[in-house]
C-alpha cells in the first residue's frame, strides 16, 4: 500500500477552516457567555422564589461545572462520531433545557433545566469547537483559537442587553422560552464542522480487526488441543481490552507528563475566583444603586474589550518572541486578571466601574485567548483530546464552587468587597505558581534535551555504558559469593559425566 494510506490529511491552515473558526466562534460563544449573560435575571428569580444570593448563585455554577465537568463525556463522543454530530445534539439540549426552564416552578428545577440539561448541552458545544480547530490549523492555530474564543465577548455584549430588554417585556419566563430557540441555533454551527480525515483507516482497522481475531481463534484451537486452560487469559485479555477500549478515549498517561500536571494544578486553583467576579459584576452595580440598563451595560463593556483582547493576544501569542515561552505570558495574564479583582473595591461610582471593566474584560480575554492553546502547546495536537477532557473534569470541582462561595461571602458580610479580594487573592496566587513552576519545567526540558543530543552525539560512550553494565552483570553473576555452592555441585556432576 502507499505510505500515506490511512493517515489523515496534515491541517490546511485555511480555506474550509475558516467556516469552521466561525461555526467554533458561535459555539464558544453561547458556551462561555450564556451562564454569564443569565446574571441578569438573578435578582428577580431571588424575589420571585425569595431565595438568598447564595443559592441564586448555585444555577450558574452548576451549569459551569456541568460544561466542565461533562468534558470527559465530550471527548469520548467526538472521539467516536465526530465534531459535528456532537455539537448538533449539544445545541438540541441546550434548547430543551432553556425552553423547559421557562416551566419551571421551584429554585430545584431551575437547577436541573437550567444547570444540569442546558451545562451538558454547551459541553457537548465546547469541547467539539475546540478540539476541531486544532485538526484545521496547525501554524496559523493561536489565531483560529484567538478568533473562535472572541464570540464569547461577541455573544456576551448580545446577550447582556438583549436578556434585560426581553426581561422587561416578556419577564423571565418568556425570555428563557425565546433564548432556548436561539440557542438551536447551535446545530447550524455544528453543520459547518466539516469532518477532515481519511477513509481507509476504517478499511483498515477492519483488517487488522478481523486479523487480530483470526489469530485469537487459532491461538484458542491449539491451546484445546494441547489441553490447556484459557479460563484466565480471557479473563486478563478482557480486562486488558476494556482498558484499552477507554484508554483509547482518554489517555491517563497524561498525568505522568509533568507539563500536564502543572498546568492541571494552576488551572483548578485559578478557576475558583474566575467566574465569580462576572457573574457578580451587575449584582453589585445594581446593589449601590446603579440603574438595571447600566449595569448591564458594565457587562457590554467588559464584553467589547474582551472581544478586542482575544483576537489580540492569539496574534501576539504567534509571534516568534512569545510562542516559545507562552506559559509565561499565560502565567502573567492570570496574575493580572487577578489583581484586577483586588483593586476592584476602590470603585465607588459608576465611573470607577466602567474602569474596572475595561481593565477585567483585557484581562479575562488575554485568559481565555490562551487557555487552550497553552494546554496544546504542552502536549501536543494527538493528546490534546484527551487533555481537554481530563482537564474540564477536574476543574469543574472548583468553578461549582466558586461562585457559592462568594454568594456565602455577600451574605455574611453583606458587602461585595470580600468576594473581589477573594477572587483576586486566589487567582494571584494561581498565577505565581504557574509562572514558578513553568520556569522549572523549562528549565528541566532544556536540560533533558541537552542530555539527549549528548548521547547522539557520543554513541560510544552509550556503548561502553552498556558494555559496563553487562561485564558488571557477567563477573557478579559468576563470582558472587552466593553461587559458590551452586558452582561446586557444577564441578560434582561434571566429573562424574566425564568419569562415566
Amino acid at each position: 500500500p502507499p505510505r500515506n494510506a490511512g493517515r489523515a490529511p496534515g491541517p490546511p491552515d485555511g480555506g474550509w477552516g475558516w467556516a469552521v473558526v466561525f461555526g467554533a466562534f458561535v459555539s464558544i460563544g453561547f458556551a462561555y457567555a450564556f451562564p454569564k449573560g443569565l446574571a441578569i435575571f438573578f435578582k428577580e428569580i431571588q424575589d420571585f422564589f425569595g431565595t438568598s444570593y447564595s443559592e441564586v448563585a448555585w444555577i450558574s455554577s452548576i451549569m459551569l461545572a456541568t460544561t466542565y465537568g461533562a468534558g470527559p463525556i465530550s471527548s469520548i463522543l467526538v472521539n467516536r462520531y465526530g465534531s459535528r454530530p456532537v455539537v448538533m445534539f449539544g445545541g438540541l439540549l441546550c434548547g430543551v433545557g432553556m425552553i423547559s426552564a421557562a416551566f419551571c416552578t421551584s429554585i430545584l428545577q431551575l437547577y436541573i433545566c437550567v444547570g444540569f440539561i442546558t451545562g451538558f448541552g454547551l459541553a457537548l458545544n465546547l469541547q467539539p469547537s475546540v478540539i476541531i480547530i486544532g485538526k484545521y490549523f496547525l501554524k496559523r492555530r493561536p489565531i483560529a483559537n484567538g478568533l473562535a474564543m472572541a464570540g464569547s465577548p461577541v455573544m456576551l455584549c448580545t446577550l447582556a442587553p438583549l436578556n434585560q430588554f426581553l426581561f422587561d417585556n416578556f419577564g423571565w419566563r418568556g425570555s428563557f422560552l425565546i433564548l432556548g430557540g436561539i440557542l438551536l441555533n447551535c446545530c447550524v454551527a455544528g453543520a459547518l464542522f466539516r469532518p477532515i480525515g481519511a477513509a481507509p483507516a476504517s478499511a483498515k482497522t477492519q483488517v487488522n480487526e478481523e486479523g487480530k481475531d483470526a489469530l485469537k481463534g487459532k491461538v484458542t484451537e491449539d491451546a484445546m488441543e494441547m489441553n490447556v486452560p484459557m479460563e484466565n487469559k480471557t479473563e486478563e485479555e478482557g480486562e486488558k481490552d476494556c482498558f484499552e477500549k477507554i484508554n483509547q478515549y482518554l489517555d491517563f498517561s497524561l498525568f505522568k507528563h509533568r507539563g500536564f500536571l502543572i498546568y492541571l494544578i494552576g488551572n483548578v486553583l485559578m478557576f475558583l475566583g474566575f467566574f465569580a467576579p462576572i457573574v457578580f459584576l451587575a449584582p453589585y452595580a445594581k446593589h449601590t444603586g446603579i440603574d438595571e440598563y447600566s449595569a448591564a451595560f458594565l457587562l457590554s463593556i467588559l464584553a467589547i474589550v474582551d472581544m478586542v483582547a482575544r483576537p489580540a493576544t492569539g496574534i501576539i501569542a504567534n509571534s516568534r518572541w512569545v510562542r516559545p515561552r507562552i506559559q509565561y505570558f499565560f502565567s502573567f495574564s492570570i496574575a493580572f486578571n487577578g489583581t484586577c479583582h483586588l483593586l476592584c473595591p476602590l470603585a465607588s461610582n459608576y465611573m470607577g466601574l466602567v474602569v474596572y471593566s475595561i481593565f477585567f474584560g483585557l484581562a479575562f480575554g488575554m485568559v481565555c485567548a490562551m487557555l487552550f492553546e497553552t494546554l496544546m502547546d504542552l502536549v501536543g495536537a494527538a493528546r490534546f483530546t484527551s487533555a481537554v477532557g481530563l482537564v474540564t473534569i477536574a476543574e469543574c470541582c472548583t468553578i461549582l464552587l466558586g461562585p457559592p462561595i462568594g454568594g456565602i461571602l455577600i451574605d455574611t458580610f453583606g458587602d461585595y468587597k470580600y468576594m473581589f479580594i477573594k477572587c483576586g487573592a486566589v487567582m494571584v496566587l494561581a498565577g505565581t505558581f504557574l509562572f514558578i513552576m513553568n520556569y522549572y519545567n523549562y528549565r528541566m526540558l532544556a536540560k533533558e534535551e541537552k542530555e539527549r543530543k549528548r548521547k547522539e552525539e557520543d554513541p560510544k560512550s552509550v556503548k561502553t555504558e552498556n558494555e559496563g553494565k553487562n561485564n558488571w552483570n557477567k563477573d557478579t553473576t559468576q563470582d558472587g559469593p552466593e553461587l559458590e555452592p551452586l558452582r561446586e555441585k557444577q564441578e560434582e556432576v561434571k566429573k562424574e559425566i566425564n568419569g562415566t
